[in-house]
């Protein structure tokens, strides 16, 4: 299939997506939206899942840039600013919240959102290995667990708590993760009170 064909499919099925949510989404829509005969779209993908989950990953509406800043800090926080911006700009924000929704429904669409979550760790990997070879992070930092607390931030806030970002949330987020939540120098800071005689 022709590179402009497929992004014009993969396009129309994530608008349609934002559109009309995962019930309403059909090939036959994303046929008449791409302007591409729906057998042709049933030959590369059987089902509408199968569609999304090509698009999660590889249409240009949820793409996102890898940053190099050349400081862990610097690379996380243009990554958290970089999904803050895709979790409230329309229509990637429509698309994502649309695609969780659907998610939770559907085993197949699950499947593909697993995919895309999976895409963007691997992408996101190489910022860890940075950090390392700088000396910014130890051995036993756990990538997944420093992208779960920044991303998961986000969108807990934007999609679950519908609070609006101020435009030093993922600055401080970032600060919180990197540094911690103690006071500076405190050797006490985030161990557990004694208690008792």
């Amino acid at each position: 299939m022709a590179p402009r064909k497929k992004d014009d499919i993969l396009n129309a099925a994530l608008r349609l997506l934002a559109e009309k949510g995962y019930e309403g989404l059909t090939i036959e829509g994303v046929a008449e939206r791409s302007g591409v005969n729906k057998t042709t779209i049933y030959r590369w993908w059987p089902s509408k899942a199968a569609l999304l989950g090509t698009a999660l990953v590889e249409a240009r509406a949820l793409d996102f840039d890898v940053p190099d800043t050349g400081s862990l800090r610097g690379d996380l926080h243009a990554l958290l600013d970089g999904l803050a911006r895709l979790l409230t700009t329309p229509p990637a924000a429509d698309i994502a919240v649309a695609a969780l929704g659907a998610a939770a429904n559907s085993p197949e669409l699950a499947e593909a959102a697993r995919g895309f979550f999976a895409d963007r760790f691997a992408r996101e990997r190489p910022i860890f290995e940075r950090a390392r070879e700088r000396g910014e992070i130890g051995d036993s930092a756990d990538p997944m667990t420093i992208m779960d607390l920044l991303a998961g931030a986000v969108w807990l806030r934007v999609v679950f708590r519908q609070v609006p970002l101020d435009d030093g949330f993922t600055e401080r987020a970032v600060n919180a993760v990197v540094d911690g939540v103690g006071r500076p120098g405190d050797p006490k800071a985030g161990r557990p009170a004694r208690t008792g005689g």
